[in-house]
């Protein structure tokens, strides 16, 4: 029996690196496109499992005899969700709220095979350096923040304003590999 087609719902550089490192590559690459809008009162945890699980379910009526693999990364300081930084502005709000704090970086990942969806949910914690303002603004003069959850990227430059982190290094990149790797294992592929 010949091993099934696997489908990234994501265009992320990031997520395919990821894959690779567990010597896994998508066969297809067929992002989702989803209102990723917070429902009222909803959690970042469960924000993150929505997202994740409705791009897979979204992307697997394209490909119904694949198995398709989503994600989506959330960053919260507390109930408060820090999403994709629309501009220069918001990028340096949000990097001047997790300047000297504690934050959670939550990513879910969905997979589905044959209209069955598994999905699991990643809580890394954070805490970054008290921020100066020049290192603000040459963080967000460099751009590495755009597209990304919280307004940085802990794989740029932002990595040098980590002071620790408890989690999964792999899971505020964007993907939670042992995660990813045990639902890809029950869906029946093997990296």
């Amino acid at each position: 029996m010949s091993r099934p087609e696997l489908v990234l719902a994501s265009a992320s550089p990031r997520r395919i690196e990821l894959l690779a490192q567990v010597g896994i590559t998508p066969d297809h690459i067929d992002p989702a496109d989803i209102d990723e809008t917070p429902l009222k009162g909803e959690t970042p945890p469960r924000l993150a499992e929505r997202l994740a699980s409705t791009k897979a379910r979204v992307v697997a009526e394209r490909w119904p005899d694949a198995v398709v693999i989503a994600a989506d990364t959330v960053v919260a300081v507390g109930r408060r969700f820090l999403e994709k930084a629309a501009d220069e502005a918001e990028a340096t709000r949000f990097l001047k709220l997790l300047s000297g704090r504690n934050h959670r970086v939550f990513t879910g990942v969905g997979v589905v095979r044959g209209g069955r969806l598994a999905s699991r949910v990643n809580e890394t914690r954070v805490s970054f350096k008290p921020l100066s303002d020049d290192e603000i603004a040459a963080y967000v003069a460099s751009g590495d923040w755009r597209g990304k959850a919280g307004g940085y990227g802990i794989q740029g430059p932002a990595g040098a304003f980590v002071q620790r982190i408890v989690g999964s290094h792999p899971a505020v990149m964007g993907l939670p590999l042992y995660e990813t790797v045990q639902l890809l294992r029950g869906a029946g592929l093997r990296p």
